[in-house]
């Protein structure tokens, strides 16, 4: 019995020490995937830092602000609830506002779409200078705003602008652009136009090289040999994706447009100019109503992100995904 004893011992030896073996086996893989989760969140901290404070902080200030009355240079602050709310809401200068931003999002998002895909076809039907045609027409939309801006002053100015000089000598009635109630805010939806257009014409001539050939070959066969019933069958179903992003970007664009307001109108004359990026800037910086400066910009926030739903939404069951 006392001889079988260390037979069984070292029987027993190798098991242990293949259970030893095993469990730091599967403790190493733990300890290196604990090290790489370590180095993984020390290389993203920097971003992470910096998104926390240029972004959350803000935005949780943001909503503390709206919620009181406090203005800027302003020691203390006392919570006053909704009543910034209800402001905004029976504000005849919100609603001039909300107005002039949708009627400048109606006039600039479709112009340049179509301003774009067309511009987009026409450079793609060339077969010379595409690469200059394309760096003139994206030339705006890399230029500043302030340059761009204090051009469009230049060229539109009621006495020595070219524009108004060009068209008395065609013989055509000349006004001050920037100063007519009924001017103000087309002439800043033109200046959007060209703005943008060369951001959507860039993404319109990539879209339509990842066309596969074969398709057109397909609808030739199939009948379809003008170029418009080419355009129609193919290229604009195909280009569904990329119709899509252009115009939720632009859109987006035009809702944030201050600038031009800026330098060109300060959102006048009167009213007739003023969007809502400019009304939370006078609001907040000029008349340092931070409160309700703050609730019409969460207001503001909430129309940009229920519109950018509704255009989601609407457009992704039309759009053709290859």
């Amino acid at each position: 019995m006392s001889a079988s004893l260390p037979a069984v011992s070292r029987l027993a030896q190798p098991a242990e020490a293949g259970v030893g073996t095993l469990s730091s086996r599967v403790s190493l893989p733990r300890r290196h995937s604990l090290h790489e989760a370590m180095w993984g969140w020390a290389l993203i901290a920097p971003a992470l830092i910096f998104l926390v404070v240029l972004f959350f902080l803000p935005v949780i200030g943001v909503f503390v602000i709206a919620f009181s009355d406090w203005q800027f240079g302003a020691s203390s602050l006392s919570f006053v609830g909704l009543a910034n709310f209800r402001e905004v809401i029976f504000d005849e200068g919100f609603r001039a506002s909300l107005i002039n931003t949708v009627v400048y999002a109606v006039m600039v998002v479709p112009g340049t779409v179509l301003a774009g895909l067309l511009i987009a076809l026409l450079i793609e039907s060339s077969h010379s200078c595409r690469a200059l045609y394309r760096a003139v027409h994206f030339l705006p939309f890399m230029a500043t705003a302030t340059a761009m801006a204090i051009s469009w002053e230049a060229l539109l100015h009621p006495t020595i602008g070219l524009i108004n000089h060009s068209l008395a000598a065609l013989g055509l009635p000349v006004a001050n652009w920037l100063r007519d109630e009924t001017t103000a805010l087309p002439v800043l939806a033109v200046i959007g136009i060209w703005q943008n257009l060369g951001y959507a014409m860039v993404l319109f001539m990539a879209g339509l090289k990842s066309i596969p050939l074969d398709l057109y070959d397909a609808a030739e066969v199939d009948g379809a040999d003008h170029w418009l019933d080419r355009l129609r069958t193919v290229t604009i179903p195909m280009l569904g994706p990329v119709s899509m992003f252009v115009v939720i970007v632009v859109a987006l664009r035009a809702f944030e447009t201050f600038d031009t307001i800026q330098i060109l109108t300060q959102g006048g004359p009167g009213h007739s100019s003023e969007m809502l990026l400019y009304t939370i800037y006078r609001e907040s910086f000029e008349y340092l109503r931070a409160g309700y400066g703050a609730a019409v910009a969460i207001v503001f926030l909430a129309i940009v992100v229920a519109l950018t739903l509704l255009q989601v939404g609407r457009m992704d069951k039309r759009v053709h995904y290859q």
